[in-house]
């Protein structure tokens, strides 16, 4: 029996699928390194701040030469990726409104805009200059 959400998940599964395909077409020089390398940082476990670790995750399977050669070499159709992201469908709920995605990772951003009242404390965690 199939169901509606199971059609849903299937509607999505295919946009994803679709995008993916087109992703990698905007890849123009070192694709497969550079396709590999966006799969490692969106699989990743929290924030990627340097590309020494991504070869250890599954999603890599090049290894660090690979993955600087894809760094160094590739090259991205900027104009065909905007295109691509312009043309995927808004998500909507079952009565047509929007589906915004809110970020609320727990990651401190000193640098982040706040709209709370009163004073706000956040802690630097940068290194201090001088």
């Amino acid at each position: 029996m199939i169901s509606v959400h199971h059609l849903d998940r299937e509607r999505s599964l295919g946009t994803l699928s679709g995008f993916r395909r087109e992703f990698h077409r905007c890849l123009s020089r070192r694709a497969d390194g550079l396709f590999e390398l966006a799969d490692a940082v969106l699989c990743a476990d929290g924030p990627v701040r340097t590309l020494v670790g991504l070869p250890l995750a599954t999603e890599d399977r090049r290894g660090h030469g690979g993955l600087y050669d894809a760094v160094n070499k590739g090259r991205i159709e900027v104009d065909r990726l905007r295109g691509a992201l312009a043309g995927m469908p808004l998500p909507r709920a079952a009565d047509g409104r929007l589906v915004l995605a809110v970020d609320v990772s727990p990651w401190l951003r000193p640098d982040g805009a706040t709209r709370l009242p009163g004073p706000v404390v956040l802690p630097c965690l940068r290194p201090r200059q001088g």
